[in-house]
């Protein structure tokens, strides 16, 4: 077994060396040794990759596909992308310019910061949000100005974002925008967009928009995208993960204006060189024939997410109204404390029930806790039950 030579130990990157891991995952990968726990932790869909999405690899496959993809990604996938994006928002990006297949929203995201942000730049991050944008904003030498949502219902607001633009956040390159929101899984409207795009244009930012959720919307409400109101200052970040269960396939895509896409694809392709062909196609078809898809997903999330929301609030957590996504943030019970961290690691080793602490979230998450109710109803039943009993006995 290798030992690294003692003097290159203090040669590592310091920046790479000093950052902490995900404590979300930390937390997760702990909790699981407790035999028997109910994990709501995780966003990992229960669901399996639909049968047709499998079966367009599965053919690709056999047919041979298996070169070198072109950097940008398959032709076959970016038409995919362009059409759905038409269709979905009704907006326009040529599939040779202004698009690149990706691997995951995660790799989208380490593109956008690396090419945004020059070393010191600062980028505006609205808490609490999936605690890995700050990881990358530090990898890319940028600094990440976090802003507390907390106070106007875990959405970002343009007299908010006009505060930080001209405080903390002076001089800052962008700003990111989850719609629906991880952990929240509150959603923008079109007005709250407008007011935002008009901040943005006034101070002559970027916006990256992760949109990985923009599929799992509940009720009456529609999704809205900064791409419809400033696409020529927009980076636009989705994928197949959440909707249709593709997360383990790694598969998504990055959307911009073409001179900033060149940048962009020169990253991708000196990262990773292409996308694996079979899972290009794959995602295609999902997008080409994946309406129904959606809506069947839509009708198991939302059916869990009134069974969860309502066993909680009988439990005396109370949360700001969930309208995407599949997570419920919820504040701790008065009766508990308001130390989310103590109280999730006493759920799970005495209720064997596992939540993420929110203050793993960012500004704004201390007192709350995640649950993840992409969980059978029937884990999600046993979990109620669990946490109703923890509660009354403790």
């Amino acid at each position: 077994m290798p030992h690294l030579a003692k003097n290159l130990s203090a040669k590592i990157n310091s920046r790479i060396r000093n950052l902490p891991n995900s404590e979300i995952r930390s937390f997760s990968q702990k909790i699981s040794q407790i035999p028997g726990i109910i994990k709501l932790t995780i966003g990992e869909p229960d669901l399996n990759t639909p049968e047709h999405i499998k079966r367009a690899a599965i053919n690709d496959i056999d047919s041979n596909d298996s070169h070198y993809a072109p950097e940008a990604g398959k032709e076959k996938y970016l038409n995919s992308v362009s059409k759905y994006l038409k269709k979905s928002l009704g907006v326009s990006y040529d599939p040779k310019s202004e698009i690149c297949a990706i691997v995951g929203v995660s790799e989208g995201l380490n593109i956008a910061a690396m090419a945004l942000l020059n070393p010191g730049e600062k980028i505006i991050v609205p808490t609490p949000v999936w605690e890995v944008y700050f990881g990358i904003i530090k990898m890319a030498g940028g600094i990440p100005v976090q802003v507390d949502t907390s106070a106007d219902n875990f959405l970002l607001t343009a007299k908010k974002l006009t505060e930080t633009l001209e405080n903390e956040g002076k001089g800052a390159k962008a700003v990111i925008i989850t719609d629906p929101s991880n952990p929240t899984g509150r959603v923008y409207s079109e007005q709250n967009l407008q007011k935002l795009a008009d901040v943005i244009t006034k101070y002559d930012i970027f916006a990256v928009s992760d949109e990985i959720y923009a599929e799992l919307i509940y009720g009456d409400r529609k999704h809205y995208s900064l791409t419809q109101i400033i696409p020529e200052r927009t980076v636009l970040l989705s994928g197949l993960s959440k909707s249709v269960a593709m997360t383990g396939w790694r598969i998504g895509y990055i959307a911009g204006p073409a001179e900033l896409m060149k940048s962009m694809i020169k990253i991708h392709s000196f990262l990773i060189s292409s996308v694996t062909d079979n899972v290009q196609i794959a995602a295609s078809e999902a997008l080409d024939h994946g309406d129904q898809d959606y809506i069947d997903a839509r009708e198991k999330y939302q059916k869990r997410l009134h069974l969860l929301e309502d066993g909680l609030k009988k439990n005396g957590y109370t949360m700001a109204t969930p309208e995407g996504a599949f997570y419920i943030f919820a504040k701790i019970p008065t009766k508990f404390g308001c130390d989310d961290v103590a109280f999730a690691k006493d759920l799970a080793e005495k209720a064997k029930v596992g939540v993420t602490p929110g203050s793993f979230f960012g500004a704004g998450g201390h007192g709350y806790v995640r649950f993840s109710y992409a969980s059978s109803e029937e884990k999600l039943k046993e979990a109620i039950k669990r946490i109703t009993d923890y509660t009354n006995n403790n």
